[in-house]
C-alpha cells in the first residue's frame, strides 16, 4: 500500500484524506465485527461502509475480507491493512487529545501482554493508571506465546528469558523473578522434609508442561525428578500454585507468588540461575503516545516497590 503523500505545498491531497477514512472504516468493521455495529459507531450508512471498503479494496488490488455469513473475516492482506489503520487511528487519536490539552483524559483501550508470574506485580500499577483514567479499559492478556507488538496485538509486553532485539521495539529491564521448590505445610506434615540426599524418595512433584530449556530451572527436573514421581503436571501456572497449595505435591512457585500465599516453605536452598528476566517492550510507533506513556509512568511510580518484591 501507498504511503500518504504531500503534494509540492506540503498539504494532503483529498485523495490521500480519503484513503485514510478507507482505512479508518475496515479498521472498526474489524473492532466492531460486522458493517452494522462499524456504520453506527462511524455514523454512516451501511452502504458507505461497504463502499469504503471496496474502493480500498480496489487502490490495493487485494481482498481485505473474506465475506461470510456470520461476518468478515480478515485475510493475509488484510491482516497487514489492519496494522497500518489501528497504528494510524491510535496515533491521531493520541495529536487530538494533545491539541486539546496535554492533560486529557485517556479514554479507549490500553491493552497488555505477560506471562502468569508477572501479574501480580504489575496490579498496582494498573490500580494507579486506571485512578488517573477511569474511562480507559485496561485488558490483560496472560499466557505463553506473547502478543506480536509489530502487528498491533498490544500496546505493551513484558516478556521473559533474553532480551528481545526486534529493531522496532524499545525495551527497558523490568526486573527478575526468582523460583524455588516449595512445599505446602500441610504437605510437610503428611510427608515429612524432603531429603535431597535419598533422591527426595517418599516424595511427589507438581511439574510444569514445558521443555526443559525454556524454563531456569529445567535441566534440574530433568536430572533430579523421575517420571513416576510427578503426581500432576500442567502447561498452567495457575494450576501448578494451586496444586502445590493444596498439598498435593512439591512445585517449582515464584518467590513472589509463594509469599503473597503464605504457608509455602521452600525445600532447597535459593539458587542463583533459578530466575526468568523481565523485559518492558513497546512498539516504536506507539512507545510515545500518552496512553503507552501514562501506563510506563505508573509502572515506573511502584518500580521501588516491584524491586523490592522481586529482590
Amino acid at each position: 500500500m501507498r504511503d500518504i503523500q504531500r503534494d509540492m505545498r506540503g498539504k494532503y491531497t483529498v485523495s490521500d484524506m480519503d484513503k485514510w477514512t478507507e482505512l479508518r472504516t475496515a479498521y472498526h468493521v474489524v473492532r466492531s465485527g460486522t458493517v452494522s455495529a462499524a456504520a453506527e459507531a462511524l455514523g454512516l450508512h451501511r452502504a458507505t461502509v461497504n463502499r469504503h471498503i471496496d474502493a480500498l479494496e480496489h487502490e490495493i488490488k487485494a481482498k481485505i475480507f473474506i465475506r461470510r455469513a456470520r461476518g468478515y473475516t480478515l485475510t493475509e492482506v488484510g491482516q497487514d491493512v489492519l496494522l497500518v489503520a489501528q497504528k494510524a487511528d491510535e496515533m491521531i487519536e493520541d495529536l487530538a487529545g494533545r491539541v486539546q490539552g496535554g492533560n486529557a483524559e485517556i479514554e479507549g483501550e490500553i491493552k497488555l501482554t505477560l506471562l502468569a508470574p508477572f501479574a501480580g506485580l504489575l496490579m498496582g500499577a494498573i490500580d494507579r493508571f486506571r485512578a488517573d483514567n477511569p474511562n480507559c479499559l485496561v485488558h490483560v492478556d496472560v499466557g505463553e506465546d506473547l502478543a506480536r507488538l509489530e502487528y498491533g496485538e498490544a500496546h505493551i509486553a513484558l516478556r521473559a528469558g533474553a532480551k528481545p532485539d526486534h529493531p522496532d521495539y524499545v525495551v527497558t529491564h523490568f526486573g527478575d523473578i526468582g523460583f524455588n521448590l516449595y512445599a505446602h505445610e500441610s504437605y510437610l506434615v503428611q510427608r515429612g522434609a524432603p531429603d535431597v540426599s535419598d533422591g527426595f524418595a517418599g516424595h511427589v512433584f507438581v511439574l510444569p508442561e514445558f521443555p526443559h530449556d525454556r524454563l531456569p530451572f529445567g535441566n534440574w527436573i530433568r536430572d533430579n525428578i523421575r517420571p513416576e514421581m510427578a503426581a500432576l503436571s500442567s502447561r498452567d501456572i495457575s494450576v501448578i500454585e494451586e496444586a502445590v497449595s493444596a498439598g498435593l505435591g512439591i512445585g517449582f512457585i515464584a518467590d513472589v507468588e509463594a509469599h503473597k500465599r503464605g504457608n509455602l516453605h521452600p525445600v532447597l536452598p535459593a539458587q542463583a540461575d533459578w530466575k526468568i528476566t523481565g523485559w518492558l517492550v513497546t512498539h516504536v510507533d506507539l512507545h510515545q503516545t500518552q496512553k503507552v506513556q501514562a501506563m510506563l509512568a505508573s509502572i515506573k511510580v511502584h518500580s521501588s516497590l516491584i524491586g523490592d518484591r522481586l529482590r
